[in-house]
């Protein structure tokens, strides 16, 4: 099959590229464009780790093609952080709670709560487990996470 011609915003900066039509947005991410953060667990979409904001709604970029996202802002955990690297409010309680160990799930969390508090920015407990139930870590017992978001949300301001 023929190269497919793609124009799209990722973390903010126009793209045009030539790709492959089953290409998956996450392989796009990680090998086009070089944006590591983006991590493949599972590559059924089970796992959370590969989550991006297309268009600000939290996707698995590995059940996404990067033809579907012509046309569309693609902000993966490198554009989550201020451009002058000062970190996110969810970046933030993350690192303050202890919301990590390996770091290898983290961009997915990071991601899905920040799609999450943009849309319910006062949750309930059960509301974040809900939330965060479609990400999974084998390291941190969930504690800390559930902290963090806990605390982002408690915190005015953007997340």
């Amino acid at each position: 099959m023929a190269d497919v011609e793609i124009r799209l915003r990722v973390n903010g900066r126009a793209r045009h590229d030539s790709v492959p039509p089953r290409l998956t947005l996450a392989d796009y991410l990680r090998v086009t464009c070089g944006l590591t953060g983006t991590h493949l667990g599972c590559e059924h979409g089970a796992c959370g780790a590969c989550t991006v904001l297309l268009d600000g709604e939290a996707v698995r970029a590995c059940l996404v093609f990067a033809v579907q996202a012509d046309g569309s802002e693609v902000t993966t955990i490198e554009g989550i952080a201020a451009p002058d690297g000062e970190l996110s409010l969810v970046q933030a309680a993350f690192r303050e709670h202890h919301g990590l160990q390996c770091g290898f799930c983290t961009p997915g969390f990071v991601i899905s709560a920040t799609a999450f508090l943009a849309e319910n920015p006062k949750p309930t407990d059960e509301e974040i487990r809900e939330a965060l139930s479609g990400n999974l870590c084998r390291c941190t017992g969930y504690q800390g996470i559930l902290d963090a978001v806990r605390a982002a949300a408690d915190t005015d301001g953007p997340a």
